[in-house]
């Protein structure tokens, strides 16, 4: 069986309705820094809505960057392990190096409507199986004929970022 390295990608939404603790920080501070934020545009007042806003003013664009440095202490405290992803014993053990944030929707008068998410890339992992909606993965080519695995579901959110075919 041909090897194929991968990286998985973990996309979060995070929105009024987020309920864990980590998940309202990160709502309440992201909210908080765009509506800082956002009124350094004039246009604000006439498109509060940042879909709106971002129809008519391109460069508000560039909010999904500012606004990304309120999160990044929480994004630390993940210790480079993704959220929400678990093995089959029920532990997190998927690392990530890189993320995006991004703005999905929000308003700079009702916080109900504001809404963000994060990407989280894993690192490169291989993987060795399909087994019906699980994936069967290890970190590294062994140099013996043991290889220490992780076995997860697929789950909504979660999908396979790059493919690499190798030796």
């Amino acid at each position: 069986m041909a090897k194929r390295k991968i990286v998985l990608c973990y996309r979060k939404i995070i929105d009024v309705n987020s309920n864990k603790p980590w998940e309202k920080l990160v709502f309440n501070d992201s909210y908080m820094e765009f509506r800082m934020q956002v009124q350094n545009f004039a246009e604000v007042q006439t498109y509060p809505s940042y879909g709106e806003l971002l129809s008519h003013v391109p460069e508000v664009k560039k909010l999904n960057h500012i606004v990304s440095g309120a999160v990044m202490n929480y994004i630390q405290q993940l210790n480079e392990v993704m959220p929400d992803i678990l093995n089959n014993l029920g532990r997190r053990f998927l690392k990530f190096k890189t993320f995006q944030f991004e703005i999905i929707n929000s308003h700079l008068h009702l916080k109900d409507k504001h809404q963000v998410s994060i990407s989280f890339f894993s690192e490169p992992v291989l993987w060795y199986d399909t087994i019906d909606n699980y994936l069967l993965i290890g970190n590294e080519i062994p140099a013996e004929s043991v290889v220490l695995t992780h076995l997860f579901q697929l789950q909504p959110y979660l999908s396979i970022y790059s493919v690499q075919m190798i030796d």
